[in-house]
């Protein structure tokens, strides 16, 4: 089993010798700590694993196994915010546990997992307490030797497949760094500006912010073995190839970051998994005269699929959030029977089902030759003349070509009169407003201003729309949740007056929306866009 830690830290170091020699200040008195208590000193071996091509160095990811201390074992560190990582840890063992190698798949994929770094640490240890002897902070000071390139299976060094990695450290090759650094991480519940009062105290005493993120970090850069950047090609600057790249880069990398969220059941990680798919295959359709269709349409088609298996897992959590709400607001008198008992075991179990259909496709071959897909459009585009006009020229024709599409299908919709065939209009119109959206969103950048309303002209038509599909959605889920009731013999009526409910707030919706499109069609928004 995996463990997962919120990690705040701040990792210094010293800035001359003889700062060294006069080693850390006594941080009594700083913002609260009224004690600092040694701890000893523990000895450290760590040895880290990447692809060949160092793939999770690339994103700041570490994944070390490490003897000595009182967490020998695995550990995963994924980056949060600057200094903040969660560290997901697992027992100690001769392979990279299948937990860990999960997380990783994302960017190793095919790469294997191989011995790249190994790092011996002499730490000296204290802890940081207040008044009443709780502990604020770990503070340790770190004697660190770093040796490149340690032997893998069968002291060959050669690449292995995620869980089947076994470990021969003693054998090492390569360059050989050392230093000394301090590292001061936080307690749980500990204010962060802590952090900010050691810092304070350490500049005076000659101590300051490391420039390296981690000890990986410094150990490939002062080995000389840290990793390239992506080889990645694109037109010249400023044009709309450039700017159309660099947003499909943003949805590509966006993927590869939220897997491993996906895969911890992290919030709203599944909506903004989709979210990204979504904004790239509309990007295809959108730029299609900057980037050739024969290469981008198979992989619209791919991340329609991604879309698609996300989407029954995102779509549950959605609706099962929408009910709970719906139940609590409802006054104790239209409350009759088991209604909360009957969500739950209806929600559990759809959602066991729709979490396990995601995370298969995750780990799929279809998904992960999706990503290297990705990775060589964006490494050598296949552009089109178009590509290399100046941005300002080309890409408001693009956005302006998608409110026109999004206009036709309100206009449309608005002419039709309430009903099933109304719903599927406006579900068809809204994805039409998402499109125009994504559109203006990726154009901002070299657009400015102008691209910018227009985005959010184009988000509040797709909110409310989006909100009327949701209340379609969840007629349907409550219509089959009441025959469940009734078939169990349970008083069905709570979920026919949420179900009531829900039609007059669709229907509001829809008196909504001309107005809500008067506003967003404005004719000024499409003039600046105007090349």
């Amino acid at each position: 089993m995996a463990d997962t830690k919120r990690e705040i830290e701040r990792k210094f170091e010293f800035e001359t010798s003889k700062a060294a020699r006069r080693g850390v200040p006594d941080l009594t008195g700083t913002a609260g700590i009224a004690a600092v208590a040694d701890q000893g000193t523990v000895d450290l071996d760590a040895v880290y694993y990447d692809t060949p091509d160092q793939r999770l160095a690339a994103d700041g990811l570490t994944l070390r196994r490490r003897t000595g201390g009182s967490d020998a074992g695995w550990h995963l560190k994924l980056p949060v915010s600057p200094g903040v990582r969660d560290e997901v840890a697992a027992p100690l063992s001769d392979t990279v546990p299948r937990s860990l190698a999960a997380l990783v798949r994302s960017r190793v994929r095919d790469g294997g997992l191989r011995p790249q770094v190994r790092l011996l640490s002499s730490r000296r240890v204290s802890h940081l307490l207040d008044a009443d002897g709780a502990l604020l902070a770990e503070l340790s000071t770190d004697s660190v030797r770093a040796e490149a390139g340690p032997a893998g299976p069968g002291e060959t060094g050669e690449a292995v497949e995620a869980g089947e990695a076994t470990m021969a450290v003693e054998a090492t090759a390569g360059a050989v760094a050392t230093w000394t650094e301090v590292e001061v991480e936080l307690a749980d519940g500990v204010d962060p500006a802590l952090l900010d009062a050691v810092e304070k105290k350490f500049r005076k005493a000659g101590i300051h912010v490391s420039d390296a993120p981690s000890k990986l970090a410094r150990a490939l850069a002062e080995t000389g073995t840290e990793p390239a950047p992506r080889p990645e090609s694109g037109p010249a600057e400023g044009t709309a190839g450039a700017y159309v790249l660099a947003y499909l880069r943003e949805q590509r990398d966006a993927l590869v970051a939220q897997d491993p969220a996906v895969r911890r059941n992290l919030p709203d990680s599944v909506h903004q998994m989709r979210v990204a798919s979504r904004r790239m295959r509309s990007a295809f359709k959108t730029y299609r005269k900057v980037l050739d269709r024969e290469v981008t349409d198979p992989l619209g088609e791919q991340l329609r699929l991604l879309g698609q298996e996300l989407g029954v897992d995102r779509d549950q959590e959605v609706l099962h959030e929408r009910f709970q709400e719906g139940i609590e607001a409802l006054p104790r008198t239209l409350r009759h029977g088991p209604v909360r008992g009957r969500l739950r075991t209806w929600n559990n179990g759809r959602r066991a089902a729709s979490r396990r259909r995601a995370l298969a496709f995750l780990d799929s071959p279809v998904h992960l030759a999706l990503l290297d897909s990705l990775d060589a459009l964006l490494a050598d585009p296949p552009l089109l003349p178009r590509a290399a006009k100046p941005a300002e020229k080309a890409l408001p024709k693009a956005v302006l070509r998608d409110y026109e599409r999004l206009a036709g299908r309100i206009e449309r919709a608005l002419a039709m009169e309430p009903g099933e065939p109304r719903d599927h209009a406006l579900h068809d119109a809204r994805k039409a407003a998402k499109r125009a959206r994504y559109a203006a969103e990726a154009a901002a950048p070299a657009l400015g201003k102008p691209a910018d309303r227009q985005a959010k002209a184009m988000k509040s038509v797709q909110t409310l729309l989006g909100d009327h599909q949701d209340s379609v959605v969840a007629r349907e889920a409550l219509r089959a949740l009441a025959e469940q009731a009734t078939a169990a013999g349970e008083s069905a009526f709570s979920w026919g007056v949420l179900y009531g409910r829900e039609e007059a707030l669709a229907a509001s919706q829809e008196r909504e929306l001309p107005e809500i499109w008067d506003e967003a069609s404005d004719p000024a928004l499409r003039e600046a866009l105007a090349p």
